[in-house]
């Protein structure tokens, strides 16, 4: 498969540089979309109770 040791570590670094790669477009996407809000039945319950209160 490979001829000699340089195409050896050239492989290696191509794939390191296309995992690298791959990490960073990850990191890019998820900064990119809008943190998921965590509610738990707690705070729905807060929030209909506000909705109750304003009318």
């Amino acid at each position: 498969m490979f001829g000699n040791d340089a195409d050896l570590l050239l492989a290696i670094h191509r794939s390191y540089a296309a995992e690298l790669r791959a990490d960073a477009a990850r990191d890019r996407l998820a900064r990119s979309l809008p943190r998921r809000r965590h509610r738990g039945w707690l705070g729905r319950r807060h929030h209909a109770a506000r909705t109750a209160d304003g009318r």
